[in-house]
């Protein structure tokens, strides 16, 4: 996988990472001494609750360590962090989305976990916490820059009532390949006129890095070849999967489309308006907050991302995600503080799931009576184990405004499959040649 550094590394790169080592981080820790720091992260009401009560219990354990919590926009964090960081005066502690992050990484921004101030024995012991690859992303030249705060996959939520309904058994009829979720939404769609009333499944648009892409990898297919020179890997595969959406759309069965409501936002209602629906986890506790009575029922199920009849490799829906990072600009005692109070913070995983409805990776939650009570856990973990985390790069939304282009060419404006591709492969290879 290519992993572009894009602006943050024009921005990154105003100082060298030696002088940024050179202005702290190097001094050692002197316990008798009082140390603030600050932690930024996205704002989410539920989780602010629950750390700044970790922080507090914290604070009250290490009597000589302040801590500053400050939540921003999802939305503004990274532009705020960057122009930060720029200027020097980055947080000791601060979390964004993996794609967004990883140039701080490359850019020696981050400083490697201090295993033992984060409870840990060595780093070894860190890897060995969590499930097979989930550290992957943070790991650079043997070392890891950051610890999970989060880390989504998506599955298929099912209304067995909807199917019922629709004449199918939810067991019998159950969809495991894409051209099952073809033929089944086929039986269940309802119109009015060339208005779909009742769809039977519909993608996660425009989450096509996330949702798609999976379906081009399960045929062999690649967004960038492994040296990172060429765009678009296979073409078979993309045609195939380009085909299936036009085949899919308004212009083919007309099964779906982006131009309707999401789907996710409409299945929890169980108002006869979609049968499936690409969600995480998380959307179980949104379920039972906004329609107990559907949560509690037996009328609806979870089941894994579907794969191609002839997939040539098992790839689930791509996980995304969240780590917490230290700023290696800070001193010793800074940084083993921030450690410190991430181990603390992040060893209540149980409460993270029970709380804030977010996963965090470790053998030891997924073990947990808490994780194997919810509904259909074991297949989320299931896929999770299987799949790999989305493309992450700087130039990532741009290549995903690319895949929308090109998969909405073809199910709204009739373009052709071959034409929708030629393009693509163009504009793509114009992005990677400009990293």
């Amino acid at each position: 996988m290519k992993k572009a550094i894009g602006i943050i590394l024009a921005v990154c790169m105003a100082f060298s990472a030696a002088g940024a080592f050179a202005a702290g981080g190097k001094d050692s820790a002197d316990p008798s001494k009082p140390v603030e720091i600050t932690i930024w992260t996205h704002e989410d009401v539920n989780r602010t609750a629950i750390e700044q009560r970790y922080i507090a219990e914290f604070q009250a354990a290490n009597p000589g360590v302040k801590v500053n919590y400050v939540t921003y926009p999802s939305g503004k964090i990274k532009d705020i962090l960057v122009a930060a960081f720029a200027a020097n005066e980055g947080p000791d502690i601060f979390n964004l989305e993996i794609n967004d992050s990883y140039p701080f990484i490359v850019n020696g921004r981050v400083a490697p976990v201090d295993a033992q101030a984060a409870g840990y024995k060595n780093q070894k012991a860190i890897i060995d916490a969590y499930m097979g690859g989930m550290l992957d992303p943070v790991t650079e030249d043997g070392k890891v820059y950051g610890l999970p705060l989060e880390l989504t996959n998506w599955c298929i939520y099912l209304n067995k009532k909807i199917f019922r309904d629709a004449g199918l058994d939810p067991v019998k009829d159950l969809p495991r390949t894409w051209e099952d979720i073809m033929a089944v939404s086929e039986k269940i769609a309802l119109r009015n006129g060339e208005i779909i009333t009742r769809r039977g499944f519909d993608f996660r648009y425009p989450y096509y890095l996330t949702s798609w892409m999976p379906m081009v990898e399960q045929l062999g297919g690649k967004l960038i070849s492994d040296d990172g020179k060429k765009a678009i890997v296979n073409d078979d595969a993309w045609l195939k999967s380009l085909r299936y959406m036009q085949q899919f759309g308004p212009s083919g069965k007309n099964l779906g489309s982006p131009t309707y409501t999401a789907a996710r936002k409409i299945f929890d209602n169980n108002q006869n308006e979609i049968a499936m629906s690409l969600s995480g986890l998380y959307q179980e506790q949104r379920m039972a907050a906004a329609n107990p009575a559907f949560f509690n029922s037996d009328d609806w199920m979870v089941i894994p991302f579907p794969q191609w009849k002839d997939a040539k490799k098992t790839e689930p829906c791509h996980y995304y995600g969240h780590y917490y990072m230290v700023n290696s600009q800070k001193s010793s005692a800074q940084q083993q503080a921030a450690w410190k109070l991430l181990g603390y913070m992040l060893s209540h995983g149980e409460e993270y799931l029970k709380e804030v409805a977010i996963v965090q990776p470790t053998k030891a939650l997924f073990e947990s009576a808490t994780f194997k009570n919810m509904p259909y856990s074991d297949v989320f973990k299931s896929d999770l184990e299987k799949g790999s985390i989305v493309y992450y790069a700087e130039n990532s939304p741009k290549i995903e405004s690319l895949l929308k282009t090109a998969v909405e060419s073809v199910m709204l404006s009739g373009i052709t499959p071959e034409k929708a591709l030629e393009t693509l492969k163009k504009n793509l290879q114009s992005v990677i040649d400009e990293e």
